[in-house]
């Protein structure tokens, strides 16, 4: 018979694992909603990107306001717009732009190596990674100059340097965000999609983009629509919220979970087909993640 002090325990448990189910499927699915948002005639920076975290964003911050709670200030917006430009402008920007020409699963593994490029940065921070952190390092970082050596990136030159750019991107916004001034972090995810939603419309708008001009498919408008509210909505807030209840070190297990369901997607749904190749230099990428994790766990 459970007991009445085992009952809140376990239902705190299943809480935790179907928030971390939905931050593993959603934000892994999010790779193959992009590509077919793009193939179905939706423009990538002021569509894709930008539009729908200004809609995600908007009504995020319209709900929070009505819930009383406070709006950014100037200076906090300042921050908000560098996150934008290094997280969302760079890095989700550069991830779609490269999806045009580079397979979902393959967009994946190269965003996967974001938590290498953390431990690099947060070295120039003053943050000095243990011994293990950099093996960890060492060893992700030979598998993405393996993905990048002789992978279907070849085919790609601009796809590559993309996607180089996106996980520099993110993870030096993520490094350089730690200890700013900033709102709530519900209102700090809505502030950073505005701006950096508002970034992206312009930079596609610069391309020649014409949203307004384009005529999608219903099956890119369901992905597009599916990006901004379970991509940037849903997922975000999840992880916010596990950020709260959980170790660091299970919320970001996403790193390497992620990788695996796009992959796994975007053979079944897409059928892309990837070499022993992309597999092999995934699984090295993923082995260096795993290190760097159980590296942090150890040391706190």
């Amino acid at each position: 018979m459970t007991s009445p002090a085992q009952a809140p325990a376990r239902a705190a448990g299943l809480a935790v694992a179907f928030a971390l189910a939905i931050v593993y499927v959603v934000w892994g699915s999010t790779y193959l909603g992009i590509r077919f948002a793009l193939e179905g005639g939706w423009p990538p920076l002021s569509a894709v990107s930008g539009a729908r975290f200004l809609l995600a964003g908007g009504a995020m911050y319209a709900f929070l306001r009505w819930r009383g709670v406070a709006a950014p200030t100037r200076a906090q917006w300042k921050n908000l717009l560098a996150m934008g430009a290094l997280l969302l402008l760079l890095g989700n920007g550069c991830v779609v732009l490269a999806e045009q020409s580079v397979s979902s699963g393959l967009a994946a593994v190269a965003v996967a190596s974001v938590p290498l490029w953390m431990g690099l940065f947060g070295a120039m921070f003053g943050q000095k990674p243990t011994r293990a952190e950099w093996l960890g390092i060492a060893i992700g970082f030979a598998g993405v100059v393996w993905l990048n050596a002789g992978s279907s990136l070849n085919a790609s030159p601009a796809g590559l340097v993309l996607l180089l750019v996106a996980p520099l991107g993110w993870a030096f916004g993520s490094v350089w965000s730690r200890g700013r001034d900033l709102p709530s972090p519900f209102m700090a995810a809505a502030g950073q999609m505005l701006c950096g939603g508002a970034m992206l419309l312009a930079a596609g708008l610069l391309r020649g983009e014409s949203p307004l001009a384009a005529s999608p498919t219903l099956h890119g408008t369901l992905a597009l629509a599916y990006l901004a509210v379970f991509g940037s909505v849903v997922a975000f807030s999840t992880y916010v919220w596990l950020l709260h209840h959980v170790r660091p070190a299970l919320v970001s297990s996403y790193a390497y979970v992620n990788p695996a369901i796009a992959v796994a997607l975007g053979a079944w749904l897409a059928g892309e087909r990837f070499s022993a190749h992309d597999l092999g230099a995934m699984a090295v990428i993923l082995a260096g993640v795993v290190i760097i994790t159980l590296a942090r766990v150890l040391r706190r």
